[in-house]
């Protein structure tokens, strides 16, 4: 599911659609809530990346998508998180390779 708006192309259009409701966005926030991070927001508050776009209306192309997929991670071990990275640039799928940095300590 898109967490925030800025997470899905046509967020006004899409207030009613599985996958962007109230309800599903409001319980997503209340789990980040009990001490989880979303690690690519973390790092990018207000860049516009999606990690899916539908195939049957050639979404990649018009740059139409949604961000569906996350890394979440505990705030205690935040610190140990580099990067959280959206790869769009590879294809191959309706989906797109999501990249989390991480050193251990």
């Amino acid at each position: 599911m898109c967490h925030k708006e800025i997470d899905i192309a046509r967020p006004k259009g899409n207030e009613r659609t599985a996958g962007f409701t109230n309800e599903e966005r409001s319980s997503f926030t209340k789990f980040l809530e009990t001490g989880w991070v979303d690690t690519f927001r973390n790092f990018y508050p207000n860049e516009v990346k999606y990690s899916w776009w539908s195939m049957r209306t050639g979404g990649r192309a018009k740059g139409i998508g949604w961000r569906l997929d996350y890394f979440l991670i505990n705030k205690s071990s935040l610190s140990q998180v580099k990067d959280s990275l959206i790869n769009n640039d590879i294809y191959g799928s309706d989906h797109c390779p999501i990249e989390l940095k991480i050193e251990l300590k």
